[in-house]
């Protein structure tokens, strides 16, 4: 029996120790059996076969946990380009990378690497949110040159999804303030069709980073970014409850532009429309210009301020600045009306005040030296001045007497009474011929007859000259160098008895040229008005918190 059973037992450990050997040699030449299952899990085959198993009964209507707990979708942004904003839309733009991350147990799987990076290929096979941009008017996804989106799937099913998009929303703006003001643009996104208790939106970093906005990426020609803030609503509808995400970016408007374009051209105007006080009140085509052109200016300035903001039914904070300066401008023109009203008021004052003192001016001698005129221009008046120069001519021996007779007809009357009779007696015997004596007591009756002329009238002189240089030759023979004398001293005579008895006129009336009193307020009100008004204007806008506050927007 012992024989027999130890043979066996050689034949069982020489059959072991081969086996031994069989499997050592398989291990040498396959190596380990960790890293030949990991180099054929690396194939892209394998690759197929695992998306395949997660699409392998995968319904992308339902939502991850449909009839379960609600789905959370946690989201940032990334703002890769913030601006323009318009004023006039009320709207602004900006180009985003939007990102938003969810849970899809579904997707799970079993591989040797942690994140599976996908194309855009795989997001029309699975489930994504319906978010959309509640105040967007216009948002537009890239696709140059390939749609831009990137779609994630992680080993325990978390699933990133990133697009990028061009979003222009709405941007309520209160532009009372305006240009000095201030805006909170907010951005508002929630789900479409899933209510809150389906779906809630959370940020990824927390409030204070989930949204990224870099400095570089402002491109705001009018605005300063000022920073942002994020918050959360619920908004009722009559299909649920949504949660709605906001984020609201703060800016401030910079007003280089605006006092560039209308505040210091406007000044300017007002200012110039004021150079008109220092013109003379006479000068009417330049005043009139001056008030004219700055009043067109101040209009066309407020046509070309309103092109650049909505027609808005309130008034802004330019709007009253453009008024008060056109009612500066307004006024210096109304000014210069009132001052040339009143000036021509008083010239007509004036001219009444000299024609009325004018009237009250005596005209008694102006009258009797008239009729004395006449009187000795008359036919009568002539025939006697020739008799007596007829008389005058014929006693030419009595060169005493002839003179006495020369000046007895300009002499005043009492002289000429008290020489009458002493000339006519001269005359008389004188005379040898006596019808030469007749005729000189003739002259001398018509002489007293005559009234005498007063001491300022020039008639006779006038007619003496005349006559004797105008007259028949036989008189200017017959005088001879008497006629010099008589021309020489009866003007002298005249001229001595015209002094006493001059009137002084009335003065012309008073120049009214020179600087109206209404000029001369004007020139101190209009200025320190204006200035009083631009300190209280600046000083309260520049002072004043014209931000708007994000709670008055939600």
């Amino acid at each position: 029996m012992v024989s027999a059973k130890e043979p066996a037992i050689a034949m069982s450990s020489g059959l072991s120790i081969a086996l031994l050997h069989c499997l050592c040699l398989a291990t040498c030449l396959t190596g380990p059996p960790g890293q030949s299952k990991k180099e054929e899990k690396l194939w892209p085959e394998n690759f197929t076969s695992i998306l395949n198993s997660l699409l392998d009964g995968y319904d992308n209507r339902l939502r991850p946990g449909f009839g379960g707990p609600v789905t959370e979708v946690k989201t940032d942004i990334y703002v890769t380009s913030f601006g323009p904003v318009s004023d006039v839309e009320m709207e602004y733009t900006m180009d985003v990378f939007f990102r938003q991350t969810w849970v899809d147990k579904r997707l799970k799987y079993d591989g040797p690497i942690e994140i599976l990076r996908l194309n855009n290929l795989m997001v029309s096979k699975v489930w994504t949110p319906d978010t959309f941009f509640r105040n967007g008017k216009k948002s537009v996804a890239h696709n140059m040159t390939a749609p831009n989106k990137l779609f994630r799937i992680m080993r325990n099913g978390t699933i990133l999804y990133t697009m990028r998009l061009t979003i222009s929303a709405e941007c309520p703006m209160r532009l009372v303030d305006f240009p000095m003001d201030g805006h909170a643009c907010p951005l508002k996104f929630g789900s479409y069709a899933y209510p809150k208790s389906e779906m809630i939106y959370t940020w990824t970093k927390g409030p204070e980073k989930s949204v990224e906005v870099p400095e570089e990426s402002s491109s705001l020609v009018q605005y300063d970014l000022l920073g942002h803030t994020v918050s959360s609503e619920t908004i009722k509808s009559i299909t649920g409850e949504y949660i709605v995400m906001t984020v609201y970016f703060h800016l401030r408007r910079k007003m280089g532009y605006f006092m560039i374009q209308t505040y210091i051209p406007c000044i300017m105007t007002v200012i110039l429309s004021q150079v008109s006080f220092w013109i003379n009140k006479e000068s009417v085509p330049a005043r009139t210009v001056f008030g004219i052109t700055t009043v067109l200016t101040m209009t066309t300035l407020s046509i070309s301020a309103r092109h650049s903001l909505p027609k808005v039914s309130y008034a802004t904070a330019m709007d009253w600045f453009i008024a008060v300066c056109f009612a500066f401008v307004f006024s210096a023109l109304i000014e210069f009306a009132a001052v040339n009203y009143f000036t021509n008021i008083q010239m007509e004052r004036a001219k009444r005040k000299t024609v009325k003192s004018l009237l009250e001016f005596p005209v008694a001698p102006v009258q009797r030296e008239r009729s004395t005129e006449e009187t000795l221009m008359s036919t009568d008046a002539n025939s006697n001045v020739r008799k007596r120069m007829n008389a005058t001519v014929q006693s030419e021996a009595d060169g005493g007497s002839r003179i006495d007779t020369r000046h007895s007809s300009i002499q005043p009357p009492s002289v000429a009474q008290g020489s009458s009779d002493i000339t006519s007696h001269s005359l008389s015997a004188s005379s040898p011929n006596p019808f030469t004596r007749i005729n000189a007591s003739e002259t001398l009756s018509s002489a007293r007859a005559t009234p005498p002329a007063p001491p300022s009238t020039p008639i006779l002189t006038g007619f003496v000259s005349q006559h004797a240089t105008a007259g028949s030759p036989s008189i200017q023979h017959l005088l001879g160098s008497r006629l010099e004398q008589i021309q020489t001293t009866t003007p002298n005579l005249l001229g001595a008895s015209a002094k006493p008895s001059a009137v002084t006129p009335p003065a012309p009336p008073a120049s009214h040229s020179g600087t109206s009193k209404i000029d001369k307020y004007a020139r101190i009100l209009f200025p320190v008005t204006f200035g009083a008004f631009n300190m209280v204007y600046w000083v309260v806008y520049l002072s004043k918190d014209t931000m708007e506050k994000s709670e008055s927007l939600m």
